[in-house]
């Protein structure tokens, strides 16, 4: 059996030269030499990828901390960045004719103005009119409720009496929205309204030329020219895909109220800008919507049936838009994996609440469009893609 090969130091090379060894006896060989430094390199290259990983995951942790203790001042200007990256198509058409951007996004912010104010003010007195009697709504609605679950109650009856278990019956808890409670939140929300609008009345104005800016601090031409197809790609891709989102959910709201009308169901524009709002919020937001109109048709119709119906049509209408509509319109690249949506409405409904849910899927669209163009994020894009 072979013994093996010990390496010797220069120390003892140069002690053997002295007893009339020679040099070259003991040497180290070259092939030797080459193992102890590849075995070296990678050693170090597994301590640096764990120090890395390490120094990610605090990354990571840092950023989250960052955004919840910073959500009041990033939920307005993430969502005037994206109503600014939807409105920028039509102030960019009106400079084309001619037209000063100051002076189309003025008209543009007026007339969305308007219409956010009409429609507040159309939908404020139900919405309050359905808050306000919401306990009576409760009590009108158990029995109804509990007409329909007979089977279900006859079990559990038969269930407590073979185990002798008496559940109590809890009242419901009045609501009560007072108008000192809507005077005192009016100028708080006010001035986010305020602050979206002018955060967005500049972007449009002033948003090209800062992009225009940073371009031009890149160092070289041909990556002048790069970044500029970079932003311009990811601009038009962004703003085309939440303008059509828009304008798709606004056609779901109008098809609701439409259905709910045919129906003879209460406030059917109120019930419609919920779909609409609630839209933006895949899964999540149809489910919520359908739940709440079956309530709304028990409230309404005596019979089951009837009741029903308007909750079972609008789940027809979201599965249609859902499978049809929207993958026609968007496309294919805009089809994000139902995994990547859920996860993400989860960490940014954690994070910021239900604005977080409403912008977490643009900004999940966003960063895809984005991933796809910067070299090294790409496997971001191939991951949440369906």
């Amino acid at each position: 059996m072979n013994e093996p090969t010990a390496i010797p130091s220069p120390v003892a090379g140069r002690d053997a030269a002295q007893a009339g060894v020679p040099v070259e006896a003991v040497q180290p060989l070259p092939e030797a030499r080459g193992v102890v430094r590849a075995q070296r390199t990678q050693s170090a290259r597994r301590h640096l990828r764990g120090i890395r990983i390490v120094l990610n995951v605090f990354l990571a942790l840092a950023l989250l901390y960052t955004v919840t203790i910073t959500r009041q001042l990033l939920i307005p200007l993430v969502l005037a960045s994206f109503i600014g990256l939807a409105l920028n198509p039509i102030v960019a058409r009106c400079a084309h004719l001619g037209i000063p951007r100051w002076l189309g996004a003025s008209v543009l912010m007026i007339g969305l103005a308007a219409a956010i104010g009409t429609g507040v003010g159309m939908l404020t007195q139900p919405a309050l009119g359905w808050v306000h009697g919401a306990p009576t709504a409760i009590r009108s609605f158990v029995p109804k409720l509990r007409s329909i679950m007979q089977p279900l109650e006859a079990a559990n009856r038969a269930t407590q009496s073979l185990t002798g278990q008496v559940r109590a019956q809890q009242a419901a808890q009045p609501l009560s929205i007072t108008a000192w409670d809507v005077v005192a939140s009016a100028p708080k929300v006010l001035a986010g309204v305020l602050t979206v609008m002018l955060l967005v009345f500049f972007f449009l104005i002033y948003g090209d030329l800062m992009l225009r800016r940073l371009v031009e601090a890149s160092p070289s031409f041909g990556y002048k020219r790069h970044a500029i197809s970079i932003v311009r790609g990811i601009q038009y891709e962004v703003s085309r895909y939440i303008l059509t989102a828009t304008l798709i959910n606004l056609a779901l709201g109008a098809v609701t109220a439409g259905m709910l009308w045919l129906y003879r169901m209460p406030d059917p524009l109120l019930w419609g800008a919920v779909a609409m709002l609630a839209n933006f919020i895949p899964y999540v937001g149809a489910i919520g919507t359908t739940a709440v109109l079956a309530v709304v048709g028990l409230l309404n119709f005596n019979d089951a049936g009837s009741a029903m119906l308007p909750a079972l049509t609008f789940a027809g209408i979201t599965a249609f838009e859902g499978n049809v509509v929207t993958p026609l319109i968007q496309g294919h690249r805009m089809r994000l994996s139902p995994i990547a949506i859920l996860l993400w409405l989860l960490v940014w409904g954690w994070l910021w609440g239900i604005p977080g849910a409403l912008l977490a899927v643009p900004m999940l669209t966003s960063a895809k469009l984005v991933a796809e163009r910067v070299r090294g994020w790409r496997w971001f894009a191939l991951m949440v893609q369906r």
